[in-house]
């Protein structure tokens, strides 16, 4: 297995080269000179710049360059209804390069997959022929970005779920992913690895489908059953996620893990709320917007803010104290 390494706009792509069953692709991504980190998070956006997402985007490219950050995270559903038709499917530039166009914005974007995009040509948005057209677009199943003080391991959950298999209405790409057990094993393995031998102060796991939520989705069973388990042994700091258009926190009951929906893109979900409240939510919210995350080696503080840019839920993490604003 060849191990290959690259240097482009300031990040370092370092991955094997292999069948997709191999370990997790790894990449480096440089800190600020005194050590901290600054993110914003999106999810469930691509749709030409319709549902608010042109608003959304004029916000974040607002509080990214207040904030001066490093990069962008997607938490995957990048191209609505279905995904790209291809590598050459204008919907890359007209929801994704002609909307987020800030200067603050012209850095590097980390995206996974979604289940919509997993109903189109999956493998397109995987392709480097989209980084020639747009550099700042780094997509991929399932990978490890190394940012010194942050750890950020990118998971591939759309397979994970039961009845996208089964269901009749729509059709996914599942080529790579078959046989599916070996391909969610591997995952599990990889990520438990990753896991264990990393030194980072900060573990962040990102995926699309949402580990804890009251939105329309709520929790994702399989997710609860096989990677929840992983998360809670190996002591991760934030679980990330999309699918469900809210913004959303809550805390976990019987460990150090806060759940983060960041899924309010574009199209939002007024009032669709599953289940009452409890004292594990700190935070929902049904309509759109984005988060920030800023990092340093002692303190972590997320943000929440809506289509206007206006901060609505604020969340201080240390290693030694919790809180919620």
């Amino acid at each position: 297995m060849a191990f290959h390494c690259l240097l482009l706009a300031g990040v370092i792509f370092c991955a094997f080269l292999a069948s997709s069953f191999a370990d997790f692709p790894k990449f480096e991504h440089p800190v600020k000179d005194d050590g901290s980190l600054t993110i914003l998070v999106v999810g469930d956006w691509g749709r030409k710049g319709c549902y608010n997402q042109s608003q959304v985007a004029i916000q974040m490219g607002r509080i990214g360059e207040k904030l001066n950050i490093d990069f962008v995270i997607s938490t995957g559903d990048n191209f609505y209804d279905n995904g790209l038709k291809g590598i050459n499917d204008p919907a890359f530039e007209e929801s994704f390069t002609n909307i987020y166009t800030a200067r603050s914005l012209q850095k590097q974007w980390y995206s996974v997959l979604g289940n919509h995009d997993y109903r189109g040509d999956a493998v397109a948005q995987l392709s480097p022929v989209l980084r020639d057209i747009d550099q700042r677009w780094l997509c991929r199943r399932s990978f490890l970005l190394d940012a010194e003080t942050a750890e950020f391991f990118f998971v591939d959950t759309t397979p994970f779920v039961d009845s996208y298999f089964t269901e009749l209405e729509h059709k996914y790409d599942w080529r790579d992913v078959l046989p599916r057990n070996t391909y969610i094993s591997s995952i599990l393995k990889d990520l438990e690895t990753s896991l264990r031998e990393s030194t980072a102060t900060w573990k962040i796991v990102v995926g699309h489908h949402a580990i804890r939520s009251i939105g329309h989705h709520g929790d994702t069973q399989e997710l609860l059953k096989k990677m929840l388990p992983i998360l809670k042994t190996h002591n991760v700091d934030f679980y990330m996620n999309g699918h469900d258009h809210c913004l959303e926190h809550i805390s976990s009951l019987d460990s150090p893990i806060q759940y983060l929906t960041s899924g309010a893109g574009s199209k939002a979900w007024r009032g669709d709320i599953k289940g009452d409240k409890n004292d594990a939510v700190k935070f929902y919210y049904d309509g759109q917007g984005f988060m920030s995350i800023e990092i340093t080696q002692t303190n972590a503080e997320i943000v929440f803010y809506d289509v206007f840019g206006e901060s609505l839920h604020r969340l201080k993490v240390s290693k030694d104290l919790y809180s919620s604003i």
